[in-house]
């Protein structure tokens, strides 16, 4: 008897729990009964492609090794929502520019502030981070460093790339176009003064053997990316934010985004221009640097590691 296609047929509620829960436990990403419609459709596009005859047998290939391992990285880059643009939130990041790294560059002694943006998908935010602090007469490299981590690796591909397109732009004031970005064919390039300064790295914030080569940070950013989480998902990844960073560092969430019934390990911090979470001074933590790329401590296995 002939197989019939998993195409033609609808994914079952065991398949799509079977499917949703290896998803969650390896990125936390969380597909409910509002959400199910987008999640069978695109994981059906991916077993059509690879013409399958089942989703059992899409999971086992999920699950099966190295070759497993690049489909599930194929299969979140279908699944992520990678919608941003520069100076998204503006006022948090002014306020991180003129207000935190200053005053953090003081409890350093001088030295750089180092800011990690988790999710950074296609680039804008720590593109946006560099050319606010260099607006504020903050020097890169000097005053602070950025390092941007995201788990798509298409999306690391663009931020790498730094091309984009005017929907970019939507809240992107012409003199800071002309200063920071030059037309090209497709769109328009950052410049490398700001291009220079973000280390990118693949990073799943799931993945405890990536993280452990993290040191400790000074600013975090991990906007709107946490929304996609269920409630264990967003605890583990808040208690990651709250080990990677400095006692008296800062995390910086979506404004939809709260600790409520998540932590209790942060305090709010009331900012000329924003209200954002503080990891409380005198609390301990590991690391003193950050082992990632362009570090010092950064040694060539971890660099080959990080960079995936």
């Amino acid at each position: 008897m002939a197989l019939v296609p998993t195409q033609d047929k609808p994914m079952s509620d065991s398949e799509f729990r079977m499917l949703s829960e290896l998803l969650r436990g390896h990125c936390g990403l969380h597909f409910d009964a509002e959400t199910r419609y987008v999640f069978e459709r695109r994981v059906m596009r991916r077993v059509r492609e690879l013409e399958l005859t089942s989703f059992a047998a899409y999971h086992l290939l999920l699950r099966s090794g190295s070759q497993g391992a690049q489909e599930l990285a194929r299969l979140v880059d279908e699944l992520t929502i990678n919608e941003t643009y520069f100076f998204r939130e503006r006022a948090q990041l002014t306020a991180l520019a003129s207000e935190i790294v200053p005053e953090l560059r003081v409890a350093r002694d001088g030295r750089p502030v180092n800011i990690w943006s988790a999710g950074c998908s296609s680039g804008e935010e720590p593109y946006s981070v560099v050319m606010l602090a260099r607006e504020a007469g903050l020097v890169p490299g000097v005053d602070f460093r950025v390092y941007a981590s995201d788990i798509s690796q298409r999306m690391l591909r663009r931020a790498r790339e730094g091309v984009y397109r005017e929907a970019s732009f939507r809240d992107t004031e012409p003199s800071l176009r002309e200063r920071y970005f030059a037309r090209c064919e497709h769109g328009r390039r950052i410049a490398d003064e700001v291009k220079k300064h973000v280390d990118f790295i693949h990073l799943n914030l799931f993945d405890a053997s990536k993280l452990a080569l993290l040191g400790t940070m000074d600013v975090i950013l991990c906007r709107n990316v946490i929304i996609y989480f269920d409630a264990i998902g967003k605890r583990r990844t808040i208690d990651t934010f709250h080990d990677t960073l400095r006692p008296g560092g800062y995390l910086l969430l979506g404004h939809s985004e709260s600790l409520i019934n998540l932590s209790t390990c942060f305090e709010l911090q009331q900012l000329s221009r924003d209200l954002v979470y503080r990891r409380p001074v005198g609390t301990r933590t590991g690391g003193d640097a950050w082992r990632g790329i362009g570090a010092d401590s950064l040694d060539a296995s971890d660099a080959r590691e990080l960079s995936g």
